[in-house]
């Protein structure tokens, strides 16, 4: 039976490894530029600054809010560091574009990423032109998911119905407050099958074929 969620008018996607497979390594090398900032900011041995950076990542939603708050650091030179990485592990998807494209209503991208990066993305997978906007980490001013500020935010500026929305994310915790607003979630990576979050809808191991295979409202 195919998945329902033909009341869906906004369409939020997570970008990272959620428009894409993960299996890439694209975070892998975003990770390495992380680890290696921590080093030289916080003056901490590689295994003490990676554990550090975790601590933050799990107290704060990301490493640059913890970097902000305990060491004072210009969250603008981390985002343009840490987001300098090759793309050339992302091919476009036909499979991906055909499921997007019959998407009914708009389409946003909310990610915790840099504005910069985000473009970047976008422009590697071929997509960028099916997205009506997207909501980085610059204009929820630092904020990240899962704050509900954040999400508050990013509803307020696309005036985004959440109870006619569906958010889309392959990390579980960031789907909690979108739920907690009234939107279908959506948890996406080969983890999905494997959750049992109430606060999960739908869950799909693999984006593109999910999509394809959406009961919308407005499909024949």
């Amino acid at each position: 039976m195919s998945p329902s969620l033909d009341h869906v008018e906004h369409w939020v996607f997570d970008m990272d490894d959620t428009l894409y497979p993960p299996e890439c390594g694209l975070m892998g090398r975003v990770q390495d530029r992380i680890n290696a900032f921590f080093v030289r900011t916080v003056g901490m041995e590689a295994d003490e600054a990676r554990l550090l950076q975790r601590q933050y990542l799990r107290d704060h939603g990301t490493s640059l809010s913890g970097l902000m708050l305990n060491h004072d650091v210009d969250p603008h030179a981390f985002l343009d560091e840490v987001h300098r990485v090759d793309l050339d592990c992302l091919t476009p998807d036909p499979v991906l574009r055909e499921g997007l494209s019959r998407l009914p209503g708009r389409r946003l991208v909310f990610t915790n990423g840099a504005a910069a990066h985000a473009e970047r993305v976008l422009a590697a997978l071929q997509i960028a032109d099916l997205f009506d906007d997207v909501f980085h980490i610059e204009a929820s001013d630092l904020i990240p998911k899962p704050d509900p500020r954040a999400f508050a935010r990013m509803i307020e500026r696309h005036g985004v119905d959440p109870r006619r929305a569906a958010f889309f994310e392959d990390t579980e915790k960031n789907l909690k407050p979108a739920a907690d607003m009234g939107m279908a979630t959506v948890l996406v990576g080969a983890h999905a099958p494997a959750s049992t979050a109430a606060f999960v809808d739908h869950r799909a191991e693999s984006l593109p074929p999910f999509l394809n295979r959406l009961a919308l409202r407005d499909a024949a």
